[in-house]
Order: C-alpha cells, then structure tokens, then sequence
C-alpha cells in the first residue's frame, strides 16, 4: 500500500531563497550575510538574512530609519538599517562592528495587529471577545439572544 497524495504530490517549502531585488548592494549584503550565516553559527545572521529576502517589511531595521528634525538631542543610539535619510550606520558596518550580533537588538511590527487576528478563537463561547464575520453592525446582525443581557441571555 502506498501514501495517497493529491494530485500535484508533497507539499514544497514556500520560504524565499533570494531577494526579488535587482539592487546590487542588496545583492552585495545578502552575500555577505550567507557567508557568515555559513561560518558562523549564529543565529540572529540567519533572521537577517532570511529578513534581507522579504520586500519592504521589517522595521536590526531592514528598512529607512527617517530623521526627526522636531527633535533637537536625540540621545546617542546603536542602530543599522538598509537606508538612512541623515546619519547612521548600516548593514555592511554592523557586520563588521557585531559578526555574531552581540549586544543587538532586532526590531519588527507587531504580529497581531492584523485584522484578522480579531477573529481568531471560538465565538459563542463565554468570555470569548472573538470578532464574528458580520455582513452589516446594524440592529439585527448578532445583537440579539446571546449577545445581550436585556435579550434573555448573555454569553
């Protein structure tokens, strides 16, 4: 007896193996990283070479860190970023300064800010706070039995 596959056969790793990018810095840094993604054992490499494949995403910041000019003494900071608009070190230098990512700390947006992440768990269910799948927020649309106290019960 053999595995029964759906047509099309095992499933494939989806991750990105290169940058869509065409810029050659980029290119340049995602060299520089595999290699010491490969020589060294470390870790945080591999999250920012596996970050230097995604497009526009992750706010150490693969992204611009922009400066604020409203703010007049900004106190001294240890940050590395694929592009500045004033000053500020960057990604060729962090390798240099910090190969195994000592003393670093890698920034990103928050996970569950999506929406749909409001709707995740059981809805109907007591103290569930889950966001239902509603057409309209009229009067009519699950506002009625179970959703009030007024309205013979709540969950």
């Amino acid at each position: 007896m053999g595995i029964d596959l759906i047509a099309g056969g095992k499933s494939k790793k989806t991750k990105r193996t290169a940058p869509k990018s065409d810029d050659i810095y980029h290119n340049l840094l995602v060299k520089l990283y595999r290699f010491l993604v490969r020589r060294t054992g470390s870790n945080f490499n591999a999250v920012i070479l596996k970050r230097l494949f995604m497009s526009d995403k992750i706010a150490v910041l693969l992204g611009t860190i922009t400066d604020d000019t409203r703010v007049y003494e900004v106190p001294a900071m240890k940050v590395a970023a694929l592009r500045f608009t004033e000053t500020a070190r960057t990604f060729d230098q962090l390798a240099l300064r910090a190969p195994l990512g000592q003393n670093t700390v890698l920034l990103r947006g928050p996970k569950n800010s999506r929406e749909a992440v409001k709707h995740f768990g059981a809805p109907g269910v007591p103290h569930s706070h889950s966001k239902p799948y509603v057409r309209s927020k009229g009067r009519k649309f699950e506002k009625a039995r179970g959703k009030r106290n007024s309205r013979g019960f709540r969950v």
